[in-house]
């Protein structure tokens, strides 16, 4: 009955050690899958939000270059026509980095308005067409407003989603540190136990 109350008591701690040593592999594992999550979420941040406000800072600049052009009144046509025809080569360049980025449904909506604009801008140059080439650039530099909104809030959501993985990462951490714990707490109470059985105090020698 003894032997069977012993093995009993040594079941029940195997038990509880493997299941604490389970919650402590799947936690592990979840700690993992975040990080790679939060990682992702920050190369997204670089190569899709603050790349692109690059891009949109290039688009913009470009198009004020534009539309101050058109708007010169001591310029010839053909000087306009060249200085902007070759702008709007610069800004294909850049279309074509843009295009490779993560768009959102929004963002691709605008984008495309943005690049309908251009398309304007290169038919309005062959017309010589300055004072409609200056509306459709300020049209433009309006959809890039509204692209460069998007990108802040698109920045922000990744972020926000990368600090709650942190979080959670922060607490399965504590909470594995505590089942350490726990776990170093039993081996050390079961060795005490042990060395206890073994090792026999001998009792003073008797005066009789």
């Amino acid at each position: 009955m003894k032997d069977q109350k012993k093995y009993s008591n040594k079941t029940k701690a195997a038990f509880i050690l493997l299941i604490v040593m389970l919650i402590i592999l799947l936690g592990n594992f979840n700690t993992l899958r975040n990080s790679k999550n939060v990682n992702d979420n920050i190369n997204a941040i670089y190569k899709d939000r603050l790349v692109v406000a690059h891009y949109i800072f290039q688009y913009s600049k470009e198009l004020h270059f534009i539309k101050a052009e058109a708007e010169k009144l001591n310029l010839s046509d053909n000087i306009k026509k060249d200085e902007i025809i070759h702008t709007l080569d610069i800004i294909h360049d850049i279309d074509d980095l843009y295009a490779k980025t993560v768009l959102t449904n929004k963002e691709k909506q605008y984008f495309d308005a943005f690049l309908l604009s251009c398309k304007e801008i290169n038919k309005q140059v062959e017309n010589k067409n300055w004072n409609q080439i200056a509306n459709s650039s300020a049209q433009a530099l309006k959809t890039l407003e509204a692209l460069s909104q998007i990108q802040i809030e698109e920045g922000k959501a990744k972020l926000a989603v990368a600090n709650a993985m942190y979080s959670r990462n922060n607490v399965l951490g504590q909470l594995q540190i505590a089942l350490l714990i726990i776990l170093g707490g039993i081996t050390f109470y079961l060795l005490i136990k042990k060395i206890k059985k073994t090792v026999r105090i001998p009792e003073p020698p008797s005066l009789n």
